[in-house]
């Protein structure tokens, strides 16, 4: 990747400057998971340009109509998002441009300023069709980058040029990434006009109809460029010293204990603990010294809901996260993904993977493997066992009636089985069928307000929690459930802070769960924290979700009471959201010196792992991260993490957050190399 040339930046400005006022329909199509799963739509007329956004995976995803009035420069003077979110919140975005004067109302309230040279407005809700107007917009002033309104800077640029095929033959198309906006650049391929042909990740594709068969070779591009991405952050950020490293002056979280250590020496050579040794055991000769200060080493942690991807994986290990479970992924994505990681070609924590199994139906969540019938729905079980998967994770649109086969397959072959509750059956069911873990609290707790013939495999089974509040939680009905996973010995993956955000986030407040981190993070990731997740303008639906939420720590606090084990997972993507989803647990009744025990000791022997990581000991890896305070006694010291080990490689995440726009949280700890001074 290579920022454009003023040279080139004035040729393609002047193409298009002077290309025609057009007038077309272009259409594209959203493809996940190989599937056709929706549309983006923009009419252009000339200066005005009408945008249809839709698109369902999962049986859930955003509908938007957009309305956008450009000036000479292709920037917006009036911009009008209307529509819904992948969760069902509304959009009245609004955005207009007089002169100098630029004013806005997005969910995060209103805003206005006035700029004396180009600046782009980012809409917040708009499709990624705006991807391409911006980079057009950066294009057309001549430069690589552009002030954009509320705020932040817009940074173009140009990779190489790829020969697309599709009904009207061969296609040249550009690769150009847009960052400034979240933690991540978007990456758009425009044609030789400078409009938009496809938006590409990694997970998913939206491309110009009529080349929907180029789909899956730009997502497998699409990969490769993230890699090549975290493959040069990589060489910038892990250090590996070549040499036994002595971290001085820290206590550790015994997790057996609950409880500090007195301070020590921690001695790591290769990706293995040495020792741990007295404080004042002089170094050996050739030793890198780093200065605790005081601070607490604590083993690496679990993260037990995870969908990983490269981003995420790296913002996961700086947050002290050394183990993600993933629980459903596109599997040669995952597997390409982990053999970059056990390589140290990039960054991330260590992946246990949970097979993906779901059943075919118009609300089929498009990853793992599909299945139309019992006999493929065991088949896939094989699969996942013989590639080494730790347990199957079965979904929305399985036929219930396929369970027991699935479970009976999957123990034979030592697989545990977990996962979503079957549409039109209930937890209770899935526990008699053999389930050994449930996933989500409210997959557990709809049974109790649900009719058998409502479908869960939409949104409903996230709507219909607003009628929690009625519910009598010491009823023989929820009782007896409760009583079946305690007396079983079920563990739940409650995920407690998807529902959070899910049913108190409102828009334009910051989300109870985001306090400590919304002012570190790119002006975009701060106006989505913003933004509510559902739909609350119905008279009585504020107060009915939050007081489902409510109920929903009621629920769990009676299940940790009766010794249900807590599985630590958040399903949003981990990192920031993982902290939280720990704190959350202390409302439940876990102290902290628990909850930092079940996030490392008991999750590394639930995976099986004990014998080598879950706590700092001689012999063990080197999986481990160091925060200045004590977290046994204030749990948010785990959010200022000044260092992570992992694999014989250490990380600063004081150098790591600024390569996703992140002010960092702690500075480094001084190093002090082999027979050197202190950095």
């Amino acid at each position: 990747m290579k920022l454009l040339t003023t040279a080139a930046f004035a040729a393609l400005a002047a193409a298009l400057a002077a290309a025609p006022v057009s007038a077309e329909m272009q259409r594209y199509s959203v493809i996940f998971g190989g599937k056709n799963v929706g549309h983006l739509n923009a009419d252009v007329q000339g200066d005005k340009v009408g945008i249809d956004y839709d698109f369902k995976n999962n049986g859930r995803g955003p509908t938007m109509k957009e309305a956008i009035s450009l000036d000479a420069n292709g920037l917006p003077t009036a911009w009008d998002v209307t529509g819904a979110t992948t969760f069902g919140s509304k959009v009245e975005e609004h955005f207009a441009k007089t002169g100098a004067k630029a004013t806005w109302t997005d969910s995060t309230g209103k805003g206005s300023a006035v700029t004396k040279e180009r600046a782009v407005y980012v809409a917040q809700s708009g499709s990624p069709w705006s991807t391409g107007l911006y980079a057009r917009a950066i294009m057309k002033a001549g430069g690589t980058t552009i002030p954009a309104l509320p705020g932040g800077v817009l940074r173009l640029t140009k990779g190489e040029a790829l020969s697309v095929t599709g009904p009207g033959g061969p296609l040249q198309v550009t690769r150009y990434d847009l960052g400034g906006i979240d933690t991540s650049p978007d990456t758009v391929l425009l044609d030789a006009q400078g409009q938009l042909f496809a938006s590409v990740s990694p997970g998913f594709v939206i491309v110009r109809a009529g080349y929907e068969a180029e789909a899956e070779r730009l997502k497998t591009l699409a990969a490769q460029w993230s890699t090549d991405r975290f493959v040069d952050i990589q060489k910038r950020v892990a250090h590996r010293y070549g040499a036994p490293v002595r971290i001085r002056n820290v206590r550790l979280f015994d997790p057996k204990a609950q409880a500090l250590t007195g301070p020590v020496s921690v001695l790591v050579s290769g990706n293995t603990i040495a020792g741990i040794e007295p404080l004042d055991e002089p170094a050996t000769k050739g030793e890198v010294v780093i200065d605790g200060a005081g601070g607490t080493l604590v083993p690496g942690m679990y993260e037990m809901h995870a969908h990983t991807s490269q981003d995420g994986a790296l913002l996961n290990l700086i947050a002290g996260i050394t183990t993600m479970r993933d629980m459903g992924n596109d599997n040669a994505v995952l597997a390409r993904l982990i053999d970059r990681i056990d390589t140290g070609v990039i960054a991330g924590p260590r992946i246990v993977r949970a097979g993906f199994v779901e059943g075919k139906s118009p609300y089929s969540a498009n990853n793992g493997i599909l299945v139309n019938s019992e006999a493929e729905a065991v088949d896939a079980v094989r699969w996942y066992a013989a590639r080494n998967y730790w347990s199957i994770k079965s979904y929305n649109s399985m036929n219930p009636a396929w369970i027991p086969a699935m479970v009976k397959e999957a123990h034979r072959l030592g697989l545990k089985v977990q996962g979503h509750v079957p549409a039109f059956a209930t937890a209770d069911q899935m526990v008699e069928d053999g389930f050994d873990e449930l996933t989500h609290i409210n997959q557990f707790m709809l049974q109790w307000v649900i009719q058998p013939t409502e479908d869960t495999r939409t949104l409903f089974r996230l709507t219909a929690l607003k009628r929690l509040p009625a519910l009598d939680l010491s009823s023989p009905r929820v009782q007896h459930s409760i009583d079946l996973v305690a007396s079983r010995h079920i563990p739940m993956d409650v995920t407690l802070g998807i529902h959070e955000n899910l049913l108190l986030n409102r828009d334009g407040q910051v989300p109870r769960g985001a306090v400590d981190y919304i002012t570190h993070m790119p002006i975009g990731s701060q106006r989505g924290l913003k933004q509510a997740w559902i739909d609350t303008s119905a008279p009585g639906d504020d107060a009915a979700y939050r007081g489902a939420y409510d109920k929903i720590v009621q629920t769990i606090r009676m299940l940790n009471d009766k010794g249900v084990m807590i599985v630590p997972g958040t399903d949003t993507g981990g990192s920031f959201t993982y902290h939280r989803e720990l704190e959350l647990y202390q409302t439940v009744g876990m102290t902290a010196p628990q909850i930092l025990k079940r996030a490392t000791w008991d999750m590394a022997h639930y995976l099986g792992q004990d014998q080598r990581l879950g706590s700092i000991e001689k012999g063990k890896l080197a999986d481990f991260f160091l925060v200045p305070g004590d977290p046994t006694k204030d749990l948010k010291a785990i959010k200022t993490i000044a260092m992570v080990v992992k694999d014989g490689a250490v990380y600063f995440p004081a150098e790591v957050y600024p390569e996703f726009g992140i002010q960092p949280f702690a500075p480094a700890p001084k190093v002090t190399p082999a027979g050197g001074a202190a950095d």
